[in-house]
């Protein structure tokens, strides 16, 4: 029952991209006697699994490993329903999910002094003249 509920939801994904992706799309003009010689040596059906492949590789829906362990240094549990994927952009388990419990390699502190600094503008009063 999952895998189908799983392949039901990334064949949609793929007709949504599709859609989105023929929308955007501009076709090149051909003339009538060049589209009738396509037309006669190519092979429908090949071509349409050469664009599924396309779309599929667009997606991502051939991706070789799924992420089904956690990513912490010696504990390898089995990932159920929840994984919590930190900003290093690995996925770990309920135990190792915050940064001290395993070995983050993003800076939280280099990012934290950008966001107050981007937030907080250096306001300064206007100079006085002296009489």
């Amino acid at each position: 029952m999952r895998k189908v509920h799983d392949k039901r939801r990334r064949l949609a994904i793929v007709r949504g991209r599709w859609k989105v992706q023929i929308k955007n799309f501009h076709a090149p003009t051909i003339s009538k006697t060049t589209s009738a010689t396509l037309l006669g040596r190519t092979d429908v059906a090949s071509v349409a699994q050469k664009l599924v492949k396309e779309v599929e590789n667009l997606v991502g829906l051939n991706r070789s490993r799924e992420v089904t362990r956690c990513s912490g240094s010696r504990c390898r549990k089995k990932i159920r329903l929840i994984g919590f994927r930190c900003r290093c952009g690995e996925v770990f388990c309920s135990e190792h999910r915050y940064s001290n419990r395993h070995d983050c390699s993003y800076d939280y502190k280099s990012t934290g002094w950008k966001a107050i600094a981007r937030e907080n503008l250096v306001v300064r009063a206007a100079k006085i003249l002296k009489v």
